[in-house]
């Protein structure tokens, strides 16, 4: 199967029978010119098209182009698909044909979703997408069904976490290039895994961000944490807009891309009538119904807003999905105590109960550390359309060291943790590493080559950090040691108090799939009931005709669960202490307590009873 056709790419420069042809986006601009580096760095110059500039020359593909400004400025292609040399270097022809063997492939349900979130650059020694091929079978073995890519767009230099990216059409170089990735995509698809790709759209990053040169691409109109707004709605937007959505065609076309996670989409700004989120999402909800594939989009959001993920006839952007912080915030608040930043508003049972019944905890009353009301109710939504997890690579890596759970809990609080993700009704997401207790931390890292923005980067985070003292300095985020500390070493999980814990996370996996109550993502037979004093959490779901019953003891003491949830013969499930034997069977009886379900500290046990 060949690269589809379905889109026709009209920025860029692609190979066709032994001509290329180019269009760029320069409306300011009195004339473009092409320089062709491999042929005696010769001009040619293109042809103007209202706003755009245009032509078909004897290139190849794997030549490299400049393009030329009114003669004065040279500058990558803003489009480019491959740039070898770096972000600073000439943009290179692609041909964009590729032998895929993933003509059956049409994608899998949003609801079979279970990602796993990695970092091309530190999930294998070789930090290659082909590197990244050698441990897929690992990835069937544990469950996973989606594989989540942090960005790969190019970004300066060879290690960054790729929320730098500059270009945003070209896979990193040192990772592989274009090739590379679609050999990875491919190589997912024949293992019946559907791959998620982090696109960043909210702003680019600061070294090798060639665009201003071209077109009004940024508005200092709004202004995000990370740099320059991406002008969606002010003059010469149209353009700007059809820029980013054609790049997200791009990826699912070109690349068999199953799914996109809009990064921090409270960064995009947009006052117009028709939001880009929803032309975005409309577009690529009708791309991927004439391919014949499920396609879905991922918003990260910290808005707690429904409106992303509501049908546009309800007012919303109609996402198929967004992340649910407030589900990791409950959770950790209340294994650890902590207290500071945006932990500030939660640390009770009663969060953790309110976000497995509702989804956003904050959903609209007043928010302590905003210092105002926050959010709107995620209640009607169904639990498929919220992505939850205990780790990501925000709140590892965004930690002074970048130490990962492991450090702070307990082999038992950990695979608490991991039931209370994983038994969820929600899609799940774990972080690389995080199945076995990874002991390799994930600090921030970055490679400019400018050596004013890496200086700048380094105070940054001492300024950032500096009421940490007591732990010593942050990892200076230039150093190769710090981008090498963060490799990930799977091996470990045939060892020790490693192996329990994978085991562990495979088991969950195994019942997530296989119990229909379980799988069967629905909040309509599912009761909560808490107890805050004795920190306890009871959790009934249905399904068919049967009713399974989640025990959590967030206490560091022995409990009994004096719930009246479900009595008489029930059948064990699971047992995080491995205190009793899987598939036996125990009758409660109401009125005797001796009966009651007895947990260990930060324990976890699923009964099932059928009907």
């Amino acid at each position: 199967m060949q690269a589809t056709s379905f889109i026709t790419p009209d920025i860029g420069a692609y190979a066709v029978a032994g001509t290329t042809t180019f269009r760029v986006w320069a409306p300011t601009a009195g004339s473009v010119e092409v320089e062709l580096v491999d042929s005696m760095a010769q001009k040619i110059p293109l042809q103007r098209h209202g706003e755009y500039f245009q032509g078909t020359l004897p290139a190849a593909a794997g030549d490299r182009y400049w393009y030329w400004l009114d003669g004065a400025l040279r500058r990558p292609d803003p489009a480019s698909c491959s740039q070898p040399d770096g972000v600073h270097g000439p943009s290179q022809v692609r041909d964009l044909s590729f032998a895929w063997s993933d003509s059956r492939w049409q994608g899998i349900a949003l609801d079979k979703y279970i990602f796993y979130e990695l970092h091309v650059g530190t999930f294998t020694p070789e930090g290659t997408f082909d590197g990244a091929i050698s441990r897929l079978d690992y990835l069937c073995e544990l469950g996973i069904t989606a594989v989540e890519l942090m960005p790969v767009a190019q970004f300066p230099g060879k290690r960054n976490w790729g929320y730098d990216g500059t270009f945003l059409f070209a896979p990193q170089n040192s990772y592989g290039g274009p090739d590379g990735l679609k050999r990875l995509v491919d190589a997912c698809h024949g293992r019946g895994l559907a791959v998620t790709l982090d696109v960043v759209y909210n702003h680019l990053g600061p070294e090798g961000n060639y665009l201003h040169g071209f077109g009004p691409y940024f508005t200092d109109r709004y202004r995000t944490p990370w740099g320059d707004a991406i002008n969606f709605d002010g003059p010469g937007s149209d353009e700007v807009r059809h820029f980013f959505i054609s790049n997200a065609l791009y990826w699912i076309s070109e690349f068999h891309m199953d799914a996109l996670r809009l990064d921090a989409v409270h960064g995009i700004y947009d006052f117009s009538a028709l939001h880009i989120l929803q032309e975005l999402t409309d577009t690529v909800h009708l791309h991927g119904a004439a391919l014949g594939r499920q396609i879905h989009l991922i918003a990260e959001s910290d808005l707690n807003d429904v409106r992303m993920i509501n049908s546009p006839k309800s007012g919303g952007y109609g996402l198929d999905a967004q992340w649910n912080d407030d589900f990791h915030h409950a959770l950790r608040a209340l294994l650890t105590g902590d207290k500071a930043g945006y932990y500030g508003d939660f640390g009770k049972i009663s969060h953790l109960a309110t976000s497995f019944r509702e989804g956003f905890v904050l959903s609209g009353g007043y928010s302590t550390v905003r210092k105002r009301r926050h959010g709107n109710s995620s209640a009607a939504v169904p639990p498929c359309r919220l992505v939850v997890f205990s780790q990501n690579h925000d709140q590892v890596g965004n930690r002074m060291r970048g130490e990962r759970s492991d450090e702070h809990l307990s082999t038992r609080q950990l695979k608490l943790a991991a039931a209370t993700v994983l038994l969820s009704p929600y899609l799940p997401l774990l972080f690389m590493g995080e199945e076995y207790a990874e002991t390799a931390p994930f600090p921030y890292f970055v490679n400019h080559g400018d050596p004013e923005l890496m200086e700048s980067v380094r105070q940054g985070r001492l300024t950032e950090f500096s009421g940490f003292t007591h732990q010593g300095a942050p990892p200076d985020p230039g150093l190769e040691s710090t981008f090498l500390s963060a490799k990930v070493f799977p091996e470990q999980r045939s060892e020790g108090g490693h192996q329990q814990i994978y085991s562990f996370y495979r088991e969950l996996i195994r019942l997530r799939k296989e119990c229909p109550a379980f799988a069967g993502l629905r909040r309509d037979e599912m009761q909560i009931v808490t107890c805050e004093e004795d920190l306890m959490l009871a959790v009934i779901r249905g399904a068919e005709n049967s009713r399974v019953l989640c025990l959590f003891n967030y206490s560091g003491g022995n409990r009994i669960c004096r719930i009246p949830l479900i009595s008489g013969r029930l059948r064990i499930l699971l047992d995080s202490s491995d205190s009793t034997t899987v598939g036996t069977y125990v009758t409660v009886v109401t009125r005797r307590p001796e009966t009651f379900p007895k947990l260990p500290p930060f324990g976890v046990i699923v009964y099932s009873k059928e009907y």
